[in-house]
């Protein structure tokens, strides 16, 4: 990408609407399966940050199920599959190091392509991220997913955790739905009721998240089976451990109803703050790979040539898609240029002694959507 320059003293900045979207060749190879740490030539991409864990998943040349860290391997190029057991949920994502369910739609991924501007002028996907997250097929998918989590709730720093029982009781009960699961549905039809419920309740109605054998996966008694018991004797020396009573059962099958789940337990803003700590935590990573080659900048008044602050990253070459910057104080520090291709800002001080201003930088690394925004701090001293 050329450089962009600024004529003094201008402060007014040319910006790319959109990063140049480059695809790998697609590599070829045999269909192997590979869920574990990649012991090969594979990379290793993750579902979400924290990852889902027990998704069948498949590439042109890998398959598997995501292990307890959620993560798969694949080669660059290769697009992604994804399975709850015999359910798909998504195909044809672009596999890479990171995927979360606003991925998972060809047009909600698309959106994802297109930088928001922030209040500053500088480019950022979090407030697109922000936005998308509350498309209805993503919110039902996140709370579908929430809601086969082996405990009933995804606590902060844990990932969601599909487990084989689970995904055994999904399939088995996968042919007795009345219609497909479609996460586009509105929210009130994807957690109908009574006496037409949704198929996503109608699955998860089939499904004992309890350890095979305890009393909560047994069939609640029937109200036959009530009537036909025992009432429990007044006196409790009466009482006999080997008999279940009409109030025994009772208690029981209350205890069995409210064991199942149901889609309208699972709120859709709880969901909402989860996929977006995870979005964060994959940006906080990204994000910390970088860094400029100096935080702070003193230079002296009568010093006017430009000068320069290059991106770097940990271990590894820069390649950046995209630039925008900013001078917080054009008054004090002036913007001369700046290049992605080089990964560097240009600038030089215009301002009296202590005179200072941030030089606000955001950038686009190759093979992401996700922007980073790193600040030098200017000085002007004498």
């Amino acid at each position: 990408m050329a450089a962009v320059h600024l004529t003094r003293p201008s402060f007014t900045l040319s910006r790319s609407l959109l990063a140049a979207f480059i695809i790998s060749p697609l590599l070829t190879g045999c269909l192997s399966s590979d869920s574990g740490g990649s012991d090969n030539d594979t990379s290793t991409g993750k579902v979400n940050a924290l990852g889902v864990s027990g998704l069948t998943y498949q590439t042109a040349s890998q398959s598997g199920k995501t292990n307890t860290e959620g993560q798969f391997q694949y080669y660059p190029g290769e697009t992604l599959s994804l399975w709850v057991g015999d359910l798909p949920i998504a195909e044809g994502v672009p596999a890479q190091e990171w995927v979360t369910p606003l991925e998972f739609f060809p047009d909600i991924r698309a959106l994802l392509q297109i930088p928001s501007v922030d209040a500053e002028g500088l480019s950022t996907h979090t407030i697109t991220e922000q936005q998308l997250i509350n498309r209805v097929p993503v919110t039902n998918l996140t709370r579908f997913l929430i809601a086969l989590n082996w405990t009933e709730s995804v606590r902060e720093g844990e990932g969601i955790e599909i487990r084989d029982r689970v995904i055994k009781q999904l399939n088995a009960a996968l042919p007795k739905l009345t219609g497909p699961i479609d996460f586009g549905v509105s929210q009130t039809e994807f957690d109908a009721t009574g006496s037409t419920p949704s198929p996503a309740n109608q699955l998860l109605a089939e499904i004992c998240f309890y350890p095979a054998g305890n009393e909560l996966c047994e069939e609640p008694p029937t109200e036959a089976d009530i009537d036909s018991a025992p009432e429990r004797p007044e006196n409790e020396d009466d009482w006999d451990p080997d008999v279940e009573y009409k109030q025994d059962l009772r208690a029981k099958k209350q205890r069995i109803i409210e064991a199942a789940r149901s889609m309208e337990e699972f709120d859709a803003e709880n969901a909402r703050d989860y996929l977006k700590r995870e979005l964060t935590k994959i940006t906080i990573t990204i994000g910390n790979r970088f860094y400029l080659d100096n935080h702070t900048a003193k230079h002296s008044v009568s010093d006017t040539s430009n000068k320069r602050v290059k991106i770097q990253r940990i271990g590894d070459g820069v390649e950046i898609a995209d630039m925008d910057a900013l001078t917080t104080r054009p008054q004090d520090v002036v913007l001369h240029s700046y290049s992605a291709q080089m990964a560097e800002v240009e600038y030089y001080v215009g301002g009296p002694v202590d005179g200072e201003s941030e030089i606000v930088i955001s950038f686009l690394p190759e093979n992401t959507y996700r922007w980073v925004r790193k600040t030098l701090r200017v000085v002007i001293t004498n």
